[in-house]
């Protein structure tokens, strides 16, 4: 009795990483249906306001509030993430399992694509096509996209080989099934977790890219709010009121945290080799 209670209990990685990722949804979805006040006006009588009942973080250097901003940001962040790593899904997983399934020149092909999209990171990417069509929002997913696409074809093909040694695949091949549907109905459902878990990753990925991009101007465009535009303004004030650093920082390493958190989690949920470490 004691061994299957303990498999299912919660491991504290799954749970602290759903707690602060459920966070940082609940802010984006929050910022959707709308902020305690607007983020593109600028009012300097209020500039630099410390908190108050009426601004919980305070104001910026532009007296915009700054948990309006901090909202928004979650909002443009998980846009981010859920836009680019959906990108990586759909194309990455058909390419994996069709490199796993095949095995010959045409998976090959897939398999040196892959290693040369990972020979330009999403950043330098970003700046490649931000310096051809200039910057903005949908360049920058495009990049995080594309560089999602390669690491989900390598991570599906990976997880895939694993599951076409075992015996039922060759079942179903014997039985007359076709590779299709021993890709979707064996192999995926099989080779799932681990893309799971990825997906984590490269949220968490997406996320560090979109600030990064901002910072460096590359990614949301003003007036819309960005943790790492969020950065970059409070650069010059990181002696003078170091709060306007500290809680974009906060909010970015809280949403990375968290997403790293939940993939440990999954992962030893998911894995049955690292579940029956644990639970021995």
């Amino acid at each position: 009795m004691d061994g299957p209670l303990r498999q299912r209990r919660l491991g504290p990685n799954l749970v602290i990483g759903v707690a602060l990722t459920g966070l940082i949804f609940l802010t984006g979805l929050w910022a959707a249906l709308g902020t305690p006040f607007p983020t593109d006006g600028v009012a300097i009588a209020n500039r630099l306001k410390p908190t108050s009942a009426d601004h919980w973080l305070g104001t910026d250097a532009f007296g915009r509030d700054m948990l309006s901003m901090l909202m928004k940001g979650a909002q443009n962040a998980l846009l981010m993430g859920c836009v680019a790593v959906g990108i990586g899904l759909a194309g990455g997983i058909p390419a994996g399992l069709y490199a796993a399934m095949r095995r010959d020149l045409s998976s090959d092909m897939i398999l040196r694509a892959a290693d040369l999209i990972f020979a330009f990171p999403a950043i330098l990417t970003a700046v490649l096509i931000a310096a051809l069509y200039g910057p903005g929002v949908v360049n920058a997913i495009v990049a995080v996209g594309l560089f999602n696409i390669a690491v989900f074809a390598r991570v599906t093909r990976g997880a895939a080989l694993q599951v076409m040694g075992r015996p039922y695949v060759a079942a179903a091949f014997a039985l007359g099934r076709s590779p299709v549907s021993v890709a979707l109905v064996h192999v995926l459902p099989n080779a799932s977790s681990a893309i799971i878990v990825q997906v984590t990753i490269q949220f968490a990925v997406a996320i560090l890219a979109e600030a990064g991009l901002s910072y460096l101007g590359l990614g949301v465009q003003p007036p819309d709010p960005s943790w790492g535009k969020m950065l970059k303004d409070a650069q010059t004030l990181m002696f003078t009121h170091p709060m306007q650093a500290v809680i974009p920082g906060a909010a970015i390493m809280v949403a990375v945290l968290g997403l790293n958190l939940l993939g440990d989690g999954l992962r030893d949920r998911l894995d049955p080799r690292l579940r029956m470490i644990r639970v021995g």
